[in-house]
């Protein structure tokens, strides 16, 4: 059996409430985070992680371990993010793991991913409990431990 770690922080980033809360339960209840912070586009996302991945704001405005970004929003979409967020200066912005979300992935919305060093990966909406697990056990290690039964 393993025990999970909580990370400080994660991110969602869709504009789709239902998905919002599907995913922050299933975090809540896996324990996956201390905080989990919703925002409904990429660009209160940037904006945030603006602030947050600034070692000198980094007290007040945690930046995020992970967040999960969907590919299609109103006002600044995923891969509009993206571009603005490769070419930000953020002190901390090594740390931030970011993964997709999408609901219907397309050929070339995938294709178009790859060329985001960003971007680890892609999950399909909404997430399971086993995506969860294998994302802290690829990306966080340090927050797998085994428990003796």
């Amino acid at each position: 059996m393993r025990k999970i770690i909580p990370l400080d922080l994660i991110m969602l980033v869709d504009d789709d409430d239902t998905t919002n809360y599907l995913n922050h339960r299933l975090l809540t209840q896996l324990k996956a985070a201390h905080q989990i912070k919703v925002v409904k586009d990429g660009e209160k996302a940037l904006e945030y992680l603006t602030h947050a991945c600034d070692k000198a704001n980094h007290a007040t405005h945690p930046c995020p371990d992970l967040v999960f970004m969907d590919i299609k929003m109103p006002v600044m979409d995923g891969f509009e993010f993206l571009e603005m967020y490769q070419q930000a200066d953020l002190a901390l912005k090594n740390k931030v793991i970011i993964l997709m979300l999408t609901s219907s992935a397309s050929f070339y919305d995938l294709e178009r991913l790859k060329k985001y060093e960003a971007v680890k990966k892609h999950y399909s909406k909404s997430l399971s409990e086993a995506d969860v697990k294998e994302i802290l056990t690829e990306y966080f290690p340090e927050h797998i431990t085994a428990v003796e039964n």
